[in-house]
């Protein structure tokens, strides 16, 4: 589908380099939106320009040095002028029992999960407000609806994002800006193959439970986050949306 209205915007797309971030980075990309991807890691992002071509913008930035964002934004309007959609798709996992997980094992799953996401979101935030427009779209996790052992850390810190996406589109969406938050079920991405690969019974489980009888793929995420995006959805803020083939409601 082309979305008209999505050409020449200014898109930032944190996780940019791989998996659902590089999925939706290319879903923009094809709306000839102006993409700026971000990503700390630089031999992905060398690996994501070869895919992206010349029309984006790439970035090397630690999403965790918080108190350096306000630059990132600067980097970013400098490069292409002030960001109308942002897209916080940057995040890590942790798999391990509860019981073993330490206080700066957890507080780094919170800090790149959530602490940076906000942190992130109110510095883009502040020119969207003023100006009167922007979309913003949280990645959380199906996760964060039912409880899935060993990962306390990351259904805690995706909890909160849907939290916050609910608080702050109240909050900014008065000002034009409508802030909304995907939550993906089960996506064949690199990370979630080491999880479940090494894990076949879990595996099994949840292609069991998911009544469209597969994963799902990132640009499934990446169709959903053209639209709230877009001015399709101009009606819709504060949304959670699954989009998980089912598996939030699968027996």
């Amino acid at each position: 589908m082309i979305y008209d209205d999505l050409q020449g915007k200014v898109v930032l797309v944190t996780g940019g380099s791989s998996g659902i971030g590089l999925a939706v980075a290319k879903a923009f990309d094809g709306q000839h939106s102006r993409v700026v991807v971000v990503g700390r890691n630089t031999a992905k992002l060398d690996l994501a320009r070869k895919e992206l071509g010349t029309h984006a913008q790439f970035v090397v930035f630690d999403l965790n040095e918080i108190d350096r964002l306000s630059e990132l934004v600067r980097l970013a309007v400098d490069a292409t002028g002030p960001i109308d959609v942002l897209v916080n798709c940057a995040g890590i996992n942790m798999k391990k029992p509860a019981v073993d997980v330490s206080n700066r094992e957890y507080g780094d799953v919170v800090l790149t999960n959530q602490t940076a996401v906000f942190a992130l979101t109110r510095e883009v935030g502040k020119s969207m407000v003023m100006r009167g427009a922007g979309s913003i779209i949280m990645i959380s996790s199906m996760a964060s609806h039912y409880g899935i052992p060993e990962v306390v850390a990351y259904t805690a810190s995706k909890s909160a994002v849907e939290g916050m996406t609910r608080a702050l589109a109240v909050e900014w969406s008065p000002s034009g800006v409508r802030v909304n938050c995907i939550a993906p079920g089960f996506i064949a991405t690199a990370m979630s193959s080491k999880a479940l690969d090494n894990d076949p019974k879990r595996k099994q489980k949840v292609i069991a439970r998911t009544p469209l009888g597969k994963l799902g793929e990132p640009a499934d995420i990446a169709h959903a986050a053209l639209f709230l995006a877009s001015s399709q959805a101009r009606y819709i803020t504060g949304v959670i949306l699954p989009v998980d083939g089912g598996n939030s409601i699968g027996f």
